[in-house]
This record gives structure tokens, C-alpha cells and sequence, in this order.
């Protein structure tokens, strides 16, 4: 809602200013669909040049998290610290139980109770792994955050691609509103023998290139890359909430103090307060009485 309000935003102040100044739309409106073939299909070719086909469905998946915002919401973090709070009490009381849940938790009782957390894969895969790898006694807890981080990074540097392309388009776009202005001064000069309010007209819609180039670039596509990095940036926070309480679980910390750490490391705007967690806590433990 808020990225169609700042659209409306840019229209509003861009073209209402022009036309308060005594601008004429017809001009722009007569040359926007020529300027667009030329400035567009440039900029769509050079985006499908610079990347392959994975990156390209990746790319306009990712278009949607403008609208969409975080994938991960607070309820989701304190869903997160309840189900890692589950999985350690269980490790501990009951080593052997615990497998049948790292191992297919797609069948786990546990995850079960966690839809959300349960089909993202790269959360799954961070919290199994890695109690996997506690149980066949690789717990130095100094390796197993170093392993974390690199996976980390390399999940950021992967979600981040979809962010610096459209970047590079956006970079590329006010060049390409030269070109399109410039095609359109060749020509103009083409019809130098025209009269004035005619050459007037067709310089006029050659500027209107150069416009659109820089219209687009720093009103649309580089504020939609810039909030695509904000998502990645805001849902990163989940996956390192798990580096942090399973390594404050190889830590030997209590059960409680662990889920703590992950709370405490956990941004203010979408920590749960103690007292929630608390209450969701009693209601996790009163299900397994």
C-alpha cells in the first residue's frame, strides 16, 4: 500500500507541477509510446543480456516484495523462538528423540505446528543441519557460528542479485533517454526544412527521451531496488535469530537464556516483548504436559 501511495506521489507532484507551470501533456503523451520502444525494449535488453534466465525469474519474483514488504512479520519471530525452543528442550531431555524431527520435518509434530517457518527451506535446512551436526558431536560452538555466517552471507549475497540489477538498469536508463533524444535530434535535423512550430514540435518530443530516461530511472527503478535491499535487509533478521540461538545452545546455556539471547538480538520493531514470548512459551510447555 505504501509503495502505490509513493507512485501516486510521483505522478501527482511531476506531471501536476509541469502542467501548473503551463506544460503541455499532449507533447509528452504524443512521444511517450516512441520514447518507451526505444528507452524500454534498450533497457529490457540490456537487463536480459547482463544476466541468465534464473536470474531473470528471480528477479521479477522479487518485484512483488515492493508491494508485498517483509516476508517475515513480528508473529513469525516469536513463532521462530517457540519452535527453536521446542526442538533444544526436546534435544536435551531426549537425544534420540530429537532425530525424527531434524531428519524428515516435513513429518515433524513439532515443525507441524509452524507452516510458515516449515516451507521456507533455507530456515529448515539452517536448524536441522545444524542440530544434526550437534548431535555427532561437531559443537565447538566458535566453528559451527563461523559456518553459520559464511551460509548467511552467501544466502544474502544470493537474495541481494535481484537489488543490484535493477540498480544496474537504473543506471543505465538515463543513458539510454540520451539515446533515444538524440535519435530524435538526427531526426529533426532530417527535416530541417520545415518551419518553426513544426522543428519546435519534433525537438520537443526528442527531449521528451531524455526525460523519460531519468524520470524512470530515479522515480521508479532505482527506489525499487533501493526497497528491495530494505526487504532482504529486514528478513535477514530471521535467519540470523537462528544462528544465535543455536549457538548459544552449543554454549550449554539454559533453554530459557538461549531463546533470550535470540530475542534480545532481534530488532526492537519486530522483537516479540518478554512478556509475550513468556506467554507463548506456557502455552508451548502446556501442550507437551
Amino acid at each position: 500500500m505504501i509503495a502505490m501511495i509513493g507512485i501516486v506521489i510521483i505522478f501527482v507532484t511531476v506531471f501536476g507541477g509541469y502542467v501548473a507551470a503551463g506544460g503541455k501533456m499532449g507533447v509528452i503523451i504524443e512521444a511517450v509510446p516512441f520514447e518507451m520502444i526505444t528507452i524500454g525494449g534498450a533497457a529490457v535488453g540490456s537487463f536480459v543480456l547482463a544476466n541468465d534466465m534464473a536470474s531473470i525469474k528471480h528477479t521479477m519474483k522479487d518485484i512483488g516484495k515492493v508491494f508485498k514488504g517483509a516476508k517475515w512479520k513480528p508473529d513469525d519471530f516469536r513463532d521462530l523462538l517457540c519452535l527453536l525452543f521446542e526442538l533444544i528442550r526436546l534435544a536435551r531431555q531426549n537425544p534420540v528423540a530429537i532425530e525424527e524431527h531434524i531428519e524428515a520435518p516435513d513429518n515433524s509434530s513439532i515443525f507441524g505446528k509452524y507452516p510458515k517457518i516449515l516451507h521456507d527451506h533455507e530456515a529448515v535446512e539452517m536448524i536441522c543441519d545444524t542440530m544434526r551436526s550437534a548431535s555427532m558431536n561437531y559443537d565447538d560452538p566458535h566453528q559451527v557460528e563461523e559456518v553459520l555466517e559464511k551460509q548467511l552471507e552467501a544466502n544474502y549475497e544470493h537474495a541481494m542479485h535481484s537489488s543490484h540489477a535493477i540498480q544496474t538498469v537504473a543506471d543505465a536508463l538515463p543513458a539510454l533517454g540520451i539515446v533515444a533524444a538524440v535519435l530524435g535530434v538526427i531526426k529533426t535535423m532530417g527535416s530541417i526544412d520545415q518551419p518553426p512550430e513544426v522543428l519546435g514540435g519534433m525537438i520537443g518530443h526528442a527531449l521528451v527521451g531524455t526525460f523519460l530516461g531519468v524520470f524512470i530511472a530515479y522515480g521508479f527503478v532505482a527506489p525499487f531496488a533501493t526497497r528491495i535491499k530494505a526487504v532482504v535487509d529486514e528478513d535477514s533478521h530471521f535467519y540470523k535469530l537462528i544462528r544465535e540461538v543455536l549457538v548459544a545452545n552449543l554454549h550449554n546455556h539454559a533453554t530459557n537464556i538461549c531463546i533470550e539471547v535470540g530475542r534480545q538480538n532481534t530488532p526492537h520493531h519486530i522483537r516479540p516483548s518478554f512478556s509475550e514470548l513468556e506467554e507463548a512459551l506456557k502455552s508451548v510447555k502446556s501442550e507437551a504436559a
